[in-house]
């Protein structure tokens, strides 16, 4: 065999034990007669020592440089009193060579193989193999398995099935862009790479198959952010005869299981809950971070019929004004009120205006343009102080007035230091629309997706177009500390709703039975009342982890513009597979 041990398992106990060790040279250090060097593999590092006793394992130790691959065989040692090293569980010991053997040399690598790595990401992505080296990566890695292997242990102990559904599948398009695949064999016909397996986990609760999981690969082609990529990762669950309270139980125990297997954290349950209206009111969005307060105010009625033009001008349709009191900022600079009406700017917003309290009063350069009852009532609805400021922002765009408000929020956070990241905070949103309206397209669409089942109270509603935005759907999205990390519904499981919903969103009969007759053929057959959830197992790790990006936690990911530097991928094909597939590219 190569290897007895490996370079992370030695200890005081193998002290006088030989053993061959497998890895490659970490770090090298020549101390004149003695040469020592780090010996690390998958699993940590061990000190090996060569001396001039033996003179030809000595000469090849002379030779090692950094990420060669080498086994050397040797003999347990204790370290010398005060070179111990606690840091490392094989500070204790060391491994006198007896023979030497290069299994391969390395050229010096682009970077050192060092966590503290201050080196571009396009750098690491190009050289990725060398990049996982990095025992920081080693440890993504191992965490990703750990709770992959969590969820699959915990899904079969809940009688759970893991199935795979098809990677090659029809275009559904409904939100994001398809990933489309050429067919050799059809020519000019096309698969789709799934955006999730959501139809396939339905037709597998009309199979009867009652209780489904997998951890599945999805793939959209959309603008990349740092918590995306084309291709990426589900915890993926389905139930038949459930409710919405069996998800919430079931995915709590989950989340509690993993956080406690992997960071020690015993989480409390059951989750917070908050309506979909209520998250939006407070905090400005559907992913809220709750774990610090900048929480919004609404005081368009107040400002609405104010003396102040601007706001009088955003706010004569459907227009709203948001405020919110940043505690103890009313000492901030002119430079840094600057700065924050450019940040919210970048969301749309046409500026940002700022009260603070002194004397009492409300002062500013707008103060002028509101009586002074207005300005009482601002005070009154954000409970300001003595030395508060409040910021606000009106605009035409409700989506826009939300937006920058709940950005600003978050970076207020981060700047007054409100926000603890070793604090994990759970929420489930609930009772979000059904639908929502597409101004560019001018017809309403699904805020989740089609599948969604209508909350019972609602489906009057239907029938009303004046009612579309009243309507709830039964849809919920767990969020962590402002990510949303699993998204799911109880499903529609008839094909009269079905349809409706279908005609609802612009879809005919006729668009219906191409793209989604198989899923409505399936409902005529029993089809039980179902419904799931999915978990974005990279956006969980990066939490995990507290990095900044899930690149960081992928083996081999993409770059924002959806490229990979170690593959060049995408790339050219040459014109033979074009004229197999019968596609020519358009320039």
């Amino acid at each position: 065999m190569l290897r007895t041990h490996t370079c992370g398992e030695l200890s005081e106990k193998e002290i006088g034990t030989p053993v061959a060790l497998c890895g490659w040279v970490y770090a090298r250090r020549d101390h004149g007669k003695v040469v020592f060097i780090d010996l690390r593999d998958a699993t940590g590092i061990t000190q090996v020592i060569f001396d001039p006793l033996s003179p030809e394992v000595h000469k090849i130790g002379e030779e090692l440089r950094s990420e060669y691959v080498v086994r050397i065989e040797g003999i347990v040692e204790r370290r010398p009193q005060g070179t111990e090293n606690s840091k490392i569980p094989t500070g204790m010991i060391e491994v006198r060579t007896k023979n030497l053997e290069i299994l391969n040399k390395s050229l010096t690598p682009p970077f050192e193989i060092i966590d503290d790595l201050q080196v571009t990401e396009e750098a690491k992505l190009r050289y990725r193999y060398l990049d996982l080296r990095r025992p920081a990566m080693q440890k993504n890695l191992r965490l990703r398995h750990r709770v992959c292997k969590i969820a699959r242990d915990f899904f079969d102990e809940r009688k759970f099935i893991e199935v795979e559904t098809p990677i090659l599948t029809k275009s559904t398009p409904e939100g994001a862009r398809d990933y489309l695949v050429p067919s050799r064999l059809n020519r000019g016909m096309f698969y789709a790479l799934p955006q999730s397996p959501q139809l396939f986990k339905q037709l597998l609760m009309v199979a009867g198959c009652d209780r489904y999981f997998q951890i599945a690969k999805c793939f959209r082609d959309e603008d990349l952010r740092a918590d995306r990529q084309p291709e990426f990762t589900q915890i993926d669950m389905e139930m038949s005869f459930i409710q919405e309270e069996d998800i919430f139980e079931l995915s709590e125990s989950l989340m509690k299981k993993i956080f406690k297997e992997t960071l020690g954290i015993d989480l409390p349950t059951p989750f917070p809950r908050l309506k979909h209206s209520e998250a939006m009111a407070r905090f400005g969005c559907d992913k809220p971070d709750a774990r610090f307060g900048l929480e919004l105010a609404e005081i368009t009625d107040i400002v609405k019929n104010s003396g102040f033009k601007i706001f009088k001008e955003a706010l004569k349709e459907k227009g709203r004004a948001l405020a919110l009191n940043a505690k103890g900022c009313g000492s901030y600079s002119r430079g840094q009120i600057d700065e924050l009406i450019e940040f919210v700017k970048g969301y749309g917003a046409s500026g940002l205006a700022n009260l603070k309290v002194e004397g009492g009063c409300l002062k500013s350069q707008i103060d002028k343009f509101f009586s002074e009852q207005e300005l009482s009532a601002i005070k009154k609805a954000l409970v300001a102080e003595e030395g508060d400021m409040i910021f606000i922002v009106a605009d035409k765009s409700e989506r826009i007035a939300f937006d920058s408000m709940a950005a600003l929020r978050k970076s207020l956070g981060r700047r007054l230091n409100l926000i603890d990241d070793r604090n994990f905070l759970f929420l489930w949103l609930t009772d979000f629309p059904l639908l929502k309206y597409n101004e560019e397209e001018k017809r309403w669409e699904s805020e989740h997706h089609p599948f969604t089942s209508v909350h019972p109270e609602d489906i009057k509603l239907l029938e009303n177009a004046r009612s579309l935005d009243k309507i709830r759907a039964r849809s919920y999205d767990l969020v962590i500390n402002g990510v949303e990390i699993g998204s799911g519904s109880i499903r529609i499981h008839r094909s009269d709703i079905q349809k409706l919903i279908f005609k609802t969103i612009g879809i005919t009969d006729d668009e219906a039975g191409l793209r989604f007759g198989f899923l409505l053929e399936a409902f005529k057959y029993g089809a039980p009342p179902h419904g799931g959830i999915a978990f974005g197992l990279d956006r969980l790790l990066t939490l995990l982890v507290g990095c900044d990006s899930i690149r960081d936690i992928i083996a081999f990911p993409k770059t924002q513009r959806a490229y990979c530097p170690l593959t060049n991928a995408p790339s050219h094909v040459d014109e033979k597979q074009l004229d197999e597939l019968g596609i020519r590219v358009k320039k």
